[in-house]
């Protein structure tokens, strides 16, 4: 590319930050590294009424724990700050200045009331009120009133609000990388407001001011911010500047139902929306950190999100999305939201981690269980080999961390009662069978009794799961688990021998 690829992810601090702005910056990130660019982080906190102090700090911890932090943003390589939008307010005067000198913006002193009342004149005629060429001579503003007026309103304060002249009878004909061209005729837009009551610029001022300043070259964002771009556009227009290249991202969508994939969504359906916990008066609702997702699955699964390389591949490590992310592969069409699929990449890189982290992780499971770090069932005790074992053994059927302790309870816990579907398994003869077992497991030499079962069961031409399924049912409870003499080898002869015996007891 001819000029050097700057994009930034611009989130506003107003609550926490939704998996759909988390795949925003996701896709700025792979685009910068693609390109050998810079990914920035800015602050967009000019909307003080709904500004949260705290969802700053927890854009930057989400990106963070995700692997996909900025180059630059607040206090760090601030080489175009600041990177808050409230601490540039004289960058934007000086801008805004510029429009109203031009003539490209207007004072306009409109109450709530003058409004409501032009609406419902608008209405009373079956029409839609849009503040624009057809009606801006009829309103209260600097282009229907005099110049000395409009002085003496603002000499004596009376609010006001800026907003920009859009072109009349103009068809703009604009590109944007993932729909390609898109028309827009400005007759059917409105004059948006550019500065407002407070004295403090809207979002579409000084994202374009900003975004000039800090020499963005691609403005990747949601599809939702595509009826902005007209505007946008004339404003760097107005300004004398070079529009940035855009491309607007597809929706994600809910997983049931048509629409926007929203918090409600995921209370609804039991899944997360945010990446990391998020503390509000109503509660807290858990992000994917909490609920035990891995963060390069959660970045694998939003990559795929409306983007795919061309191939069947589905699982990506960073590196390779940096590589192989092209916004041509972009779809224009909404990607639905599937919480299964979700859990199927944590399930898939639940495989790929190391067996001794997840021991890690599965210990302090079992210290809120009461059990201690030795991990003591009954009178033998397990060891940290013996638990990166186990996690061997069961993570196969997991697809979080948190999985391990229902996968593995009979394995720390002897059973106190028996799966009714399973004790159909029980006959006449598995009590035989069992006291056959304990007998050899008393005069094993060693552990390793499975040869020793297993020829029994040949010698006396048995079925050998005749033998499994009660020997299973005794050590389990049920028909689930392990391999049987995997069981047997992690809790120990003494111990398989009083489950035994106590299947016997119960089931006979």
């Amino acid at each position: 590319m001819s000029t050097p690829v700057r994009v930034r992810f611009a989130p506003s601090p107003t609550g926490a930050l939704h998996i759909g702005g988390i795949r925003t910056a996701l896709f700025n990130y792979l685009f910068a590294k693609k390109n050998n660019g810079v990914f920035y982080l800015r602050i967009e906190d000019t909307d003080q009424t709904r500004f949260e102090p705290k969802a700053e700090q927890y854009i930057l911890d989400s990106l963070s724990w995700l692997g996909i932090s900025p180059s630059e943003t607040v206090g760090k390589n601030e080489k175009f700050g600041p990177y808050r939008q409230s601490e540039r307010t004289e960058i934007y005067d000086k801008y805004i200045k510029i429009l109203l000198d031009t003539g490209h913006a207007y004072y306009a002193f409109d109450t709530t009331v003058d409004l409501d009342l032009q609406r419902k004149t608008q209405e009373e005629q079956g029409k839609s009120f849009i503040y624009n060429h057809k009606n801006r001579q009829e309103l209260q503003n600097s282009l229907a009133l005099s110049a000395s007026d409009v002085q003496q309103k603002i000499e004596d304060k009376i609010p006001f609000v800026v907003r920009f002249k859009t072109p009349e009878n103009e068809i703009l004909t604009l590109q944007d990388m993932i729909r390609g061209e898109i028309i827009f005729e400005t007759n059917l837009l409105d004059d948006k407001i550019l500065y407002k009551s407070d004295g403090l610029p809207t979002y579409h001022f000084a994202n374009i001011i900003d975004d000039h300043l800090m020499e963005t070259s691609h403005v990747i964002r949601g599809e939702e911010w595509l009826p902005s771009l007209p505007l946008h556009y004339m404003l760097y227009r107005a300004l004398g500047w070079e529009a940035p290249i855009f491309a607007h991202l597809p929706l994600i969508l809910k997983p049931v139902g048509n629409g926007k994939l929203s918090k409600r969504d995921g209370d609804k359906l039991g899944f997360p929306v945010f990446p990391l916990a998020w503390t509000t008066d109503h509660g807290i609702s858990e992000g994917y950190q909490e609920q035990g997702y891995f963060p390069e699955a959660v970045l694998n699964f939003l990559a795929l999100l409306g983007w795919n390389d061309g191939t069947e591949q589905e699982i990506f490590s960073l590196t390779e999305l940096e590589e192989k992310f092209d916004l041509s592969r972009v779809h224009k069409a909404g990607a639905k939201f599937d919480p299964e699929k979700n859990k199927w990449f944590n399930h898939q890189y639940m495989q790929m981690q190391d067996n001794e982290s997840l021991a890690k992780e599965f210990a302090i499971i079992l210290q809120e269980k009461g059990i201690s770090h030795t991990y003591s069932v009954d009178s033998e005790k397990i060891d940290k080999i013996t638990l990166v074992h186990i996690v061997s053994l069961i993570k196969e059927r997991a697809n979080f961390v948190a999985d391990f302790w229902e996968l593995s309870t009979y394995l720390f816990e002897a059973t106190t009662e028996y799966d009714p579907k399973a004790i159909k398994n029980w006959t006449a003869h598995s009590a035989s069978y069992l006291t056959k077992v304990i007998n050899i497991l008393n005069n094993a030499t060693n552990i390793d009794v499975e040869t020793q079962i297993k020829n029994w069961a040949e010698q006396e031409a048995l079925n050998l799961g005749k033998v499994m399924q009660p020997l299973r049912l005794a050590l389990v409870g049920s028909l689930k688990g392990i391999q049987v003499f995997d069981i047997i080898k992690i809790i120990g002869k003494d111990e398989t021998i009083n489950r035994l015996k106590k299947a016997i007891e119960i089931l006979k």
